[in-house]
């Protein structure tokens, strides 16, 4: 099949499928070859071909010219390629390096895990609608943790126990299939003729495709919790092997304590048994239903994350009212007890919820998170999708905390590197080459701590150098209508992310502060933007900032902004799919 086309707008449209069927199409100018592209196509049998998105192809410099495109493709393929001048809005806010759906609503990240050479991830998913509906859990895969390929659903309620959703729960290799454990939502009518929810556990059983629930479901109820235990919020189970027994930790509250995870046991994952309680909100001060727990050894501590409800903020810790935290402490695979320390955040940006965390091959925890919270709206008006997942990160105990970073693999995708050392940062400053919506971008504040070289070399480490600068900001997805700001403050060591001008259109938090502790003289900002998403790694990983914009891409401009002497160095790569 072939196609003459003049150029005469400055994209290039090619419909793309979510199919696994590639077909080569070349591009030539005046008999010479300028592009060839590997384009998921399979025609249907009406003839009708329905692509999912355009991928837009830059032909600025050959505006006026006619371009020959041929290739073993449909007819109807061809009529779907066509020329504008803009970005179509389905590209324009969709990420590339964070998982989202193509249409529908995304939350808690479900069973994560590695089945047959490949990364295996389950979300809750109502396909039918951008908004929270029926919980299905939808399906995707990846080799790498970077490039993803979106599944059919794995799982719909379409049985009496699960009826009112299908919620979180986590994946496992028993017997060489892939079980599926979840939360099974359905109502129960009492004996005064009301109905209640009733969340128990099921299962199900696949080949890493199909799904099959299991004839005895559900395999775990809330008849078998202790007394006064809730049935109405007991949910999202994490199962793990151990030494030839599965276990299962789920989250519940009671009567008298409103967040506890207990601890279930199990040869085959068919009969369980209540073993403990093993961790619980005794103070009253950890909110209330703890959500999407996880627990694991890491260094040599374990580890507890879970995300408690409606939990009040504490200093700089727990400003999201549904918050993602963790506990350290140590553990008795014996007796089943858990000596757990001070709670602390997983997350201090604005959208981070749900977390949940894979042991991969090489020895490397591995955690993916909901970029959202449940009381944000940050998108588009015409965005036929809601919800996406944090870039998997890569999570490391030292010095009595958590570090994170994001999964390696992400190098294999930079390019064009940009790299300036000591420059100098007066009231604003742009620098050439350093901008851009997918990027990898690293700035080393080198005078943190307000101190100049010039007098950290003089004899007297406390002088000060004259307009040593109090506030640095760098602004980022910019242009003259929108930006995101961070801004720091050096003497109150307080970074404050400001999205209140990234576009948002709704009443939804727009600002939040953190305080940098850290003991060390630069200070490590790398943003990792992702045409919607902004991911801040703080000082190698220290801490983390996750925020949400509906920045039309065109913004891509980045400024930095100081009240006095600063010095950066920064390097910035491109990241390429």
């Amino acid at each position: 099949m072939k196609k003459y086309i003049t150029i005469d707008k400055k994209y290039l449209l090619i419909p793309v499928c979510a199919e696994k069927e590639l077909k080569t199409i070349s591009i030539s100018c005046q008999g010479e070859k300028i592009y060839e592209f590997n384009v998921p196509v399979k025609e249907k049998p009406d003839g009708h071909y329905g692509f999912h998105y355009y991928a837009p192809v830059n032909m600025e410099e050959y505006k006026g010219k006619t371009l020959l495109i041929e290739g073993s493709i449909p007819k109807a393929f061809m009529d779907a390629i066509s020329l504008s001048d803009t970005v179509p809005e389905n590209l324009q806010s969709r990420p590339l390096l964070h998982f989202a759906p193509r249409t529908g609503w995304m939350n808690d990240p479900n069973g994560f895990s590695l089945y047959r050479g490949e990364y295996h991830l389950f979300y809750q998913y109502h396909p039918y609608s951008r908004d929270w509906g029926p919980m299905h859990w939808g399906h995707s895969v990846t080799e790498d943790m970077i490039r993803w390929e979106q599944l059919p659903a794995a799982l719909a309620p379409d049985q009496e126990y699960d009826r009112e959703g299908c919620f979180s729960g986590s994946a496992i290799e028993a017997d060489g299939k892939q079980a599926l454990i979840y939360t099974g939502v359905t109502t129960e009518k009492l004996p005064d003729g009301k109905e209640e929810v009733r969340q128990n556990q099921c299962i199900a059983w696949g080949d890493g495709k199909d799904y099959v629930k299991a004839e005895k479901n559900p395999v775990v109820t809330g008849d078998m919790l202790p007394e006064k235990c809730s049935r109405v919020d007991f949910r999202d189970p994490k199962v793990w092997e151990d030494n030839g027994t599965y276990h299962m930790l789920v989250g519940c509250r009671s009567e008298e304590i409103p967040g506890q995870v207990v601890l279930f046991s199990s040869k085959d994952l068919k009969e369980w048994k209540f073993e403990t309680i093993l961790a619980e909100n005794s103070t009253g001060e950890i909110g209330v239903m703890w959500e999407c727990p996880d627990f694991f050894p890491l260094g040599d501590k374990h580890v507890l994350i879970c995300s408690p409800q409606h939990m009040r903020a504490k200093g700089y810790e727990f400003h999201n009212g549904h918050n993602s935290l963790y506990f350290t402490g140590d553990y008795d695979s014996e007796k089943h007890t858990f000596e757990k320390d001070a709670p602390v955040s997983l997350d201090y940006g604005l959208d981070f919820y749900a977390p949940q965390t894979t042991l991969l091959p090489d020895g490397r925890r591995v955690m993916i998170a909901w970029m959202k919270s449940w009381d944000s709206c940050v998108i588009k008006e015409k965005q036929r999708w809601q919800g996406m997942m944090t870039l998997p990160r890569e999570l490391e105990y030292r010095d009595g905390k958590i570090w994170q970073k994001p999964v390696r693999e992400i190098e294999n995708y930079r390019k064009n590197r940009c790299c300036y050392e000591n420059v100098k940062v007066g009231e604003s400053l742009s620098l050439e080459g350093v901008r851009g919506r997918m990027i990898d971008l690293t700035v080393e504040l080198q005078n943190a701590d307000g101190i100049m070289d010039g007098s950290r070399n003089s004899g007297n480490p406390n002088q000060e150098a004259l307009d040593v600068y109090n506030e640095f900001r760098i602004e980022l997805a910019r242009n003259e209508e929108y930006t995101t700001v961070f801004t720091y403050d050096r003497k109150r060591q307080i970074l404050e992310i400001d999205r209140t001008w990234s576009g948002v259109q709704r009443d939804v938090v727009c600002t939040r502060k953190l305080q940098i502790t850290d003991d060390r003289q630069n200070l490590k900002l790398r943003f990792i933007l992702d045409r919607s998403s902004i991911e801040l790694f703080i000082n190698d990983g220290s801490k983390t900032a996750t925020t949400v914009i509906p920045t039309p891409v065109e913004a891509d401009e980045i400024l930095f902004h100081s009240d006095g002497n600063a010095v950066i160095q920064v390097e910035k790569y491109d990241i390429v799919l």
